[in-house]
């Protein structure tokens, strides 16, 4: 689920908890939110909620700032390529469900021929050839 404008959401934690929580002040909270690393919800009464998958996605931020040393752009494209690559996984998932549903075949005795089909080799080698090894003297 791309990561867009919350409005309205779940009940959660308001920003002086999350702040105390993880020893950060409000304004590195509101730093993170104006570049887009954290989208909290908002109340009726505009006031930021966080709930478990920003204080989630919180503890991502700080680990890749505190532990790690990456700066606030490089986070961005982590966050964004995690994200990319989960939507990767449920595609992928998708498509591995519909392939054994669908696709293979339903008998045992089909499933047999075509586990019969299939002859596993092995890790490919490279050998040079004389013709590339006279190329290079």
């Amino acid at each position: 689920m791309p990561r867009g404008k919350k409005t309205r959401g779940k009940a959660g934690y308001m920003i002086s908890a999350v702040a105390e929580m993880y020893h950060i002040h409000p304004q590195t909270l509101r730093l993170y939110e104006r570049e887009g690393l954290l989208i909290p919800s908002r109340s009726e009464g505009n006031t930021r909620q966080y709930t478990q998958e920003d204080l989630d996605r919180l503890e991502t931020v700080l680990n890749l700032t505190r532990e790690l040393g990456v700066n606030l752009a490089g986070i961005q494209i982590i966050l964004d390529m995690r994200e990319h690559m989960k939507q990767m996984e449920e595609e992928m998932r998708a498509f591995v469900e519909f392939v054994q549903k669908d696709l293979l075949p339903r008998s045992e005795e089909a499933r047999e021929r075509v586990q019969d089909a299939l002859v596993r080799v092995g890790h490919p080698t490279l050998i040079r050839s004389q013709i590339a090894l006279h190329k290079n003297k």
